[in-house]
């Protein structure tokens, strides 16, 4: 479980030619991760490319607790009824949202190109699999 964290793991292919795109997603006080995982639909507890490989823990104060989970619950019910789109509205624009719902210190203005680099820059790999799962395609790759 991963607690007021922001969740990536690799999307297969593109992932190996450009290692900063990936599925994110945001767990909320229980460690549920939700994830905008397609028109109109949002994954809870069932992340749409497997276990997450990376996370960004986010600073929540003990009595911002439901705050955060409202901020979530009201992303998730926005993107619900969203039409997915790779380039547009996507799991990161999904993030963007619920991070926006719930302003903290230390982040925003939130949209995917922001998560996309803030997560590969600030992101912890959850083990050494997580690590090798997302660099070991693109080294390959780039070796041939």
């Amino acid at each position: 479980r991963f607690p007021f964290c922001v969740v990536w793991s690799p999307l297969p292919v593109i992932t190996w030619v450009l290692p900063f795109i990936g599925h994110l997603g945001i767990a909320d006080s229980n460690g549920i991760i939700h994830d905008f995982a397609g028109t109109k639909t949002i994954g809870r507890d069932n992340f749409l490319f497997g276990i997450p490989t990376r996370y960004v823990q986010l600073d929540v104060a003990q009595d911002q607790v439901t705050r955060w989970d409202e901020a979530v619950a009201k992303g998730s019910a926005t993107y619900g009824s969203h039409s997915y789109n790779f380039f547009l509205d996507n799991c990161h624009s999904y993030v963007a949202e619920c991070l926006t719902q719930f302003p903290f210190s230390g982040g925003g203005p939130w949209n995917m190109v922001i998560l996309c680099f803030w997560v590969f820059v600030r992101g912890k790999y959850v083990d050494a699999r997580g690590f090798f799962k997302t660099w070991l395609p693109f080294a390959i790759i780039a070796l041939i």
